[in-house]
């Protein structure tokens, strides 16, 4: 993937996320963005962290006391770990766990 490729593909996808919480009640979900980094704050004052990483191409996401590390594919954002988690699917298990919401 070249840095254009990659740069257009990030901001795709942080848009796309962002607009997952369009419909959210921010006191129970807020998501904010500045530049290159969403912040995700439950009610509880919980915080997932969604950030570009340019040097290596990646996302990277954590919350709580977990981190992950997501590389394109050519279809979707999956873990460097191997062990198959897709991007989306993640944030959104994250805030099903700590709002109750689905998105």
């Amino acid at each position: 993937m070249t840095d254009f490729d990659y740069e257009a593909t990030a901001k795709k996808t942080l848009r796309a996320l962002e607009d997952l919480f369009a419909e959210i009640d921010p006191d129970q979900v807020d998501c904010e963005r500045a530049g290159d980094v969403i912040t995700i704050t439950f009610a509880s004052g919980l915080r997932c962290i969604v950030n570009t990483q340019r040097p290596t191409k990646q996302l990277w996401l954590a919350a709580k006391d977990r981190a992950w590390h997501f590389a394109y594919d050519g279809a979707s954002w999956l873990d460097d770990k191997g062990r198959g988690e897709e991007f989306f699917a993640t944030v959104k298990r994250i805030v099903h766990e700590n709002a109750g919401i689905s998105l």
